[in-house]
């Protein structure tokens, strides 16, 4: 019961805020630009800080813990399956498919993981490694087969510099090289006057997100395509409920996870479908009106989730 209530404070705090976004944006504060001045300034500069921040006061042994497995393990296993239920039954368009298996494996890490992480499970750095993976191999990937089925061609070149555009993977490695080197010399290496403003900006990141998310929530519609419907359901069955069985049973039986490391992996496997698949839809026009389906239905569902498995092991 105390893993429910603290699931419950966490999504109280995040709703709250959400709620603050969705009501500015009905009263147009910030204008017509208020969500993507928000985004924006939380993707390329606070999520960045943020993350720096966590990283290079950690340990190596902490980043590297080996609930990764767990993570990409499950990732995979859904992607897989929503490729096969679209074989033998949607029949979707191969970059709509793609779409689709990026829907149900990648996760909200940025937007609504960290908050989660920092609210219910008490430490943002779990979820950093996510971050990371979904980064350096997910995204490559997911970019190749879109680039496959849309232009004929994959883009090596575009495949190993994509990664290196991103200001979070960049925050992430230079926090693991700073903590590396903490970790080699004994003593942070980080002055104060210059780690102090890091973290002032990057303790903006949650706020700044969250309300733009909640920006993002006026004026939707979800399910508004027949065609798609069916789709964007399943993708939201395998994200929300079939990704955190499989990373229950990966956690429990084969890793032999117990307690709190057994919680973290089921909860942050039961975070929504990742913002950025929209992003990649909209790039490389496919399947958007699909992705934000599975995006804001994913969201709303992901809290009941997440209170159900905070009842059954926090």
């Amino acid at each position: 019961m105390a893993g429910l209530l603290d699931a419950m404070q966490g999504f109280a705090v995040i709703g709250i805020v959400i709620a603050v976004g969705y009501v500015a944006a009905r009263m147009r504060v910030g204008g017509s630009q208020a969500q993507m001045v928000l985004n924006r300034m939380s993707f390329f500069v606070a999520t960045p800080c943020l993350i720096f921040s966590i990283l290079s006061r950690e340990r190596l042994a902490t980043l590297l813990h080996p609930s990764i497995v767990v993570a990409f393990v499950a990732a995979l296993t859904v992607g897989a399956l929503f490729v096969l239920c679209n074989r033998l039954w949607f029949h979707l368009r191969a970059p709509d498919a793609a779409i689709g298996a990026l829907g149900a494996l990648y996760l909200n890490s940025n937007n609504i993981g960290l908050p989660v992480a920092t609210y219910i499970l008490g430490n943002p750095a779990l979820v950093v490694p996510i971050v990371m993976m979904q980064w350096l191999i997910f995204m490559p990937a997911g970019l190749a087969a879109l680039d496959a089925t849309t232009r004929g061609t994959v883009s090596v070149r575009a495949m190993v510099l994509q990664p290196l555009r991103q200001p979070i993977l960049i925050g992430s490695v230079l926090g693991v090289v700073v903590s590396a080197i903490n970790a080699r010399v004994g003593f942070d290496v980080v002055p104060a006057f210059v780690r102090d403003p890091i973290g002032m900006i990057g303790d903006a990141a949650v706020p700044m997100i969250l309300m733009a998310f909640g920006m993002s929530l006026r004026g939707a519609r979800p399910l508004g395509s027949r065609s798609g419907r069916a789709a964007a359901l399943t993708v939201v069955a395998l994200k929300n409920l079939v990704m955190p069985a499989v990373a229950f049973a990966m956690a429990y039986w084969v890793m032999g996870f117990r307690g709190p490391v057994l919680y973290a992996c089921v909860v942050l496997a039961a975070l929504p479908t990742g913002q950025n698949v929209y992003n990649y839809a909209a790039s490389y026009n496919a399947g958007v009106a699909f992705s934000r389906d599975c995006i804001l239905v994913s969201t709303i569902v992901s809290p009941l989730v997440i209170a159900g498995i905070a009842l059954a092991l926090g």
